[in-house]
């Protein structure tokens, strides 16, 4: 599957954003979606993911309650709002996307199969 994320940008701490990635691969409601991040100088670190239902959904501590993840089959896309934003949030943004394993197997290995292209959230104190 192939993936093209956007809607990253610059914004001031407090803000809101909404990130989005489109799929143009095939069956995309049988993929776990996710969101993970790379902040300069630093290891990837997942951020969020949804079941290929979207029934189920799990967030990094660091994101919980301030980020929600959806996805709507219809429009292959998934979706990431982010709210009251920190300058700590400031990375580049990946979507990614696999079908192998249920979505607790990502949380920690981050071992996704596609990889969209990244887009670069800045928040601004």
């Amino acid at each position: 599957v192939q993936l093209q994320a956007s809607g990253g940008g610059l914004v001031q701490a407090g803000g809101s954003l909404r990130l989005s990635c489109a799929s143009s691969g095939r069956a995309f409601d049988s993929y776990v979606m996710g969101w993970v991040r790379q902040a300069p100088g630093k290891e990837r670190e997942f951020v969020a993911a949804i079941s290929w239902s979207g029934g189920s959904t799990y967030y990094a501590d660091s994101v919980k309650g301030r980020f929600t993840i959806s996805r709507d089959n219809a429009k292959n896309t998934v979706y990431l709002q982010m709210n009251s934003l920190k300058p700590e949030d400031t990375a580049v943004y990946y979507c990614a996307a696999d079908s192998r394993y249920g979505l607790g197997y990502y949380i920690q290995s981050l071992d996704f199969g596609s990889w969209g292209q990244g887009t670069q959230l800045t928040v601004s104190s």
